[in-house]
């Protein structure tokens, strides 16, 4: 489906052409998008800001596969999304993707590790290897001798680390962050994001993130405003610090 490595340094990962979005019909029809391009590079860090309704989240779900344009072209990494199959699209979510909510979207009663382990567990990987990743993967975010703790065992700022091992356990080209310090204090906050950047600039992960926080928005290496549908902005991290 995609071939080669997804991410390569300094070329387009994500680009969206002309996209529009819109709901319902008639009297009742929202634009959410009105035409936006948009191109994120491989390695890059993306911080999406805007008020409520002006599109940014719209946009992420269209990145991630969740929601389809109404018209215009989204590729990723050179490859048209929309003409793939539905079947095709769960799959490039699978390989390619990871995802990190604010409400950190994990399985409350079921260990560190288990809760790590099921995207790989969807790929169909072995249990030993599933395993292995797992505690990899939380000992690379600060969780190692947690593995056996339940989701609902762990703090907030923990929990949150939880859900970034399970969005990199498959190693994604893309990175797509929702408000991932939104239910945290501002200490924890900052450590979420230094572990992020991280992962970013050691691991070439591109990230996108959805934020309302200037502070937070900080650490990108561009910050995208959103307002009405329509890019309002583009510009350097330092810009907004």
């Amino acid at each position: 489906m995609i071939g080669g490595d997804a991410a390569q340094a300094g070329r387009p990962l994500v680009e969206l052409r002309g996209v529009t979005r819109t709901y319902g019909k008639d009297l009742a029809t929202v634009h959410a998008l009105r035409g936006i391009d948009l191109r994120i590079d491989s390695g890059e860090f993306v911080a999406v800001m805007g008020p409520s309704g002006s599109g940014k989240s719209t946009c992420m779900n269209i990145l991630g596969c969740l929601d389809t344009p109404t018209a215009g072209e989204y590729l990723f990494a050179g490859v048209s999304v929309g003409g793939l199959t539905r079947n095709q699209r769960a799959l490039l979510r699978r390989h390619y993707l990871g995802f990190v909510f604010q409400g950190f979207n994990l399985l409350k009663r079921t260990s560190a590790l288990e809760n790590v382990e099921l995207p790989l567990l969807y790929r169909g990987m072995a249990g030993g290897q599933r395993r292995a990743a797992a505690r990899e993967a939380l000992a690379e975010v600060g969780l190692a001798g947690l593995e056996r703790h339940a989701a609902n065992e762990l703090s907030g700022g923990q929990q949150q680390r939880v859900a970034i091992a399970r969005a990199i356990v498959t190693r994604p080209a893309l990175l797509l962050a929702d408000e991932p310090t939104g239910n945290l204090d501002t200490r924890t906050g900052i450590e979420i994001m230094n572990l992020i950047a991280g992962l970013n600039r050691q691991r070439g992960i591109t990230v996108a993130m959805v934020t309302h926080e200037t502070g937070m928005a900080a650490y990108a290496d561009r910050v995208i405003s959103f307002r009405d549908g329509l890019v309002d902005s583009d510009r350097s991290g330092r810009e907004v610090a």
